[in-house]
């Protein structure tokens, strides 16, 4: 089949132009599968599966609902890591009369429970992102998938990779994350460095 964009001839159940990037109208129920988890049936009536480029507020519920996800795995370890702390400190007859002394307690178990969430966040991201789900808990619940430019299944090194990037798109005050809402294809700034795309079943 041709692109109904720029005319170049496109594989057969390819979800995206490679040249252009604009999404062929649909892709085969076979292609299909590995794309949003599901086992190919090759015996089966070819379907066509419909989709769009995942704009800014999709994205932005999907995360939310990851937030709170990850909240609840990640409050008991904050919690034994302070309630561990607190006992230990709450024994020296000073602590709480000295401001700096709860200050300079608190700061190294503020910095580990840090650092402990990055890591679970970004291998969250990374392992769900590159599964055969192709989304987080977020993303799954809202019909959306996390692809190459090509529309494929990405690896856990390209999941990787985008998370990391996604530093970036912090460091520019989040207008990396709003770019996603503006940009031809739905892409925050991190897609852009990464080469992916986050897309919506849409039928």
């Amino acid at each position: 089949m041709f692109c109904s964009k720029c005319g170049t001839n496109v594989a057969e159940g390819v979800a995206f132009c490679p040249n252009c990037g604009q999404a062929t109208g649909g892709v085969t129920a076979a292609s299909a599968a590995p794309v949003y988890g599901g086992a190919p049936v090759y015996s089966a009536p070819a379907a066509t599966v419909q989709v769009a480029y995942a704009g800014f507020w999709l994205r932005f519920v999907a995360i939310i609902i990851d937030v709170i996800a990850l909240a609840v795995v990640t409050f008991p370890i904050r919690l034994a890591i302070f309630g561990m702390l607190g006992i230990h400190h709450a024994m020296r007859p000073t602590f709480g009369e000295r401001p700096d002394v709860m200050l300079g307690a608190l700061l190294p178990a503020l910095m580990f429970t840090a650092g402990i969430n990055f890591v679970i966040n970004l291998l969250y991201f990374s392992f769900c992102e590159s599964s055969t789900w192709q989304a987080t808990l977020g993303k799954k619940a809202l019909g959306l998938a996390v692809t190459d430019m090509q529309g494929r299944r990405i690896s856990f090194g390209h999941a990787l990779g985008r998370n990391l990037a996604k530093i970036i798109s912090s460091l520019t005050l989040f207008i990396g994350y709003i770019m996603a809402g503006i940009t031809a294809k739905k892409q925050a700034l991190h897609d852009m460095i990464a080469g992916t795309l986050v897309i919506k079943q849409v039928s």
